[in-house]
């Protein structure tokens, strides 16, 4: 089987700042590529390939000649090479998104699941990303008010005690078993100052936190995980762990409750069913987001979820990205109260 596949570098623009500890985005840079083949006149298959910035593991100079060699190899031997594409999981996730759909024949309902048929939803949070105390506030009373009962928090740029205030402002009035809060620390604590964070977090009824620390720590991590009194969740602790005997490594060491897995970074999608099962080997639950891709990835990664989580999808996952830019790609998602629907008649 031989394909032919076109490259065509997009910037996204941001709606307002996203704000993480790591730095805040205005822009987002993204390759689209498109295949097609002769032994289907008119089918094409779509897929992106996003790697963040100073963050992903292939974030690299020379990222387009990597992507240009990678299509060429598919091309030629109409076979996706995923031992060489280890250590480029989101032009990885890109290419097995283009086959998916070309596979597909060009349809934008990947999977063949109650989400794909459109009869039901995927629970999502509502995400809200760093600012200032006021700017926050108005963006958690924004997501309630739109329906989200799970509210993911980006914390670790403002004053700590201030950022409790504001998740207090939601426990004042909502319970746990009324809104669920989640916080993302993108590592940004220090180890000897995170435990007595999280003591402070987990008066709030905090369903789990993310990444406390940075990466690379795996003997603080799993100190952490052991004595933590609220659940923690481990996301770039990920990236670059591509091999089955490191992952394995990584958890068996490290213990964490929770994995938040993005396709992008982690592994593309062969990866990220990888992490799942090495995960529910050991009793570690997990749930996939998107990382700040466009419509075109966001709908392979809810089309994935929705697959390897069967159709009775309980945990909300990260997949409310889709209202993040002014210039999004169109696409059959739509967000109802606090799901992410498929929408088959587009």
């Amino acid at each position: 089987m031989k394909f032919c596949i076109d490259i065509a570098p997009h910037t996204l623009h941001f709606k307002q700042p996203a704000g993480t500890s790591r730095g805040v985005y205005l822009t987002r840079k993204t390759w689209f590529i498109t295949l097609s083949s002769p032994e289907k006149p008119g089918v094409k298959g779509v897929g992106e390939c996003a790697p963040l910035p100073n963050l992903s593991c292939d974030d690299l100079p020379n990222y387009e000649d990597c992507l240009r060699h990678a299509c060429q190899r598919l091309c030629e031997t109409g076979e996706i090479q995923h031992e060489e594409l280890l250590p480029y999981p989101s032009i990885r996730f890109g290419l097995e998104c283009a086959l998916w759909q070309w596979q597909r024949n060009g349809d934008m309902a990947l999977s063949q699941t109650p989400f794909g048929r459109g009869e039901m939803g995927i629970p999502i949070n509502g995400l809200v990303w760093m600012g200032t105390f006021e700017e926050m506030a108005a963006r958690i009373e924004e997501k309630l008010k739109q329906g989200f009962r799970c509210v993911k928090l980006k914390i670790g740029a403002i004053d700590f005690e201030r950022e409790l205030q504001l998740l207090g402002l939601i426990r004042n009035t909502f319970s746990r078993q009324e809104v669920e809060l989640r916080v993302d620390a993108n590592g940004a604590f220090a180890p000897n100052e995170a435990l007595a964070k999280l003591d402070k977090l987990a008066t709030l009824d905090i369903h789990s936190i993310e990444q406390p620390i940075a990466k690379g720590q795996w003997q603080e991590m799993a100190k952490l995980c052991k004595h933590s009194p609220l659940p923690i969740a481990l996301d770039e602790e990920l990236i670059g762990t591509n091999s089955l005997s490191m992952k394995e490594a990584l958890l068996d060491t490290i213990s964490p409750q929770y994995l938040v897995l993005k396709p992008s970074l982690h592994g593309g999608i062969a990866g990220t069913k990888e992490w799942i099962e090495l995960a529910q080997k050991r009793n570690i639950d997990s749930w996939i987001t998107s990382a700040l891709e466009s419509n075109v990835g966001l709908n392979a990664i809810a089309h994935l979820t929705s697959e390897v989580y069967g159709p009775q999808i309980n945990m909300p996952q990260g997949l409310g990205t889709g209202q993040l830019f002014t210039d999004n790609i169109a696409m059959p998602l739509q967000i109802k109260g606090d799901s992410l629907w498929f929408l088959p008649n587009f």
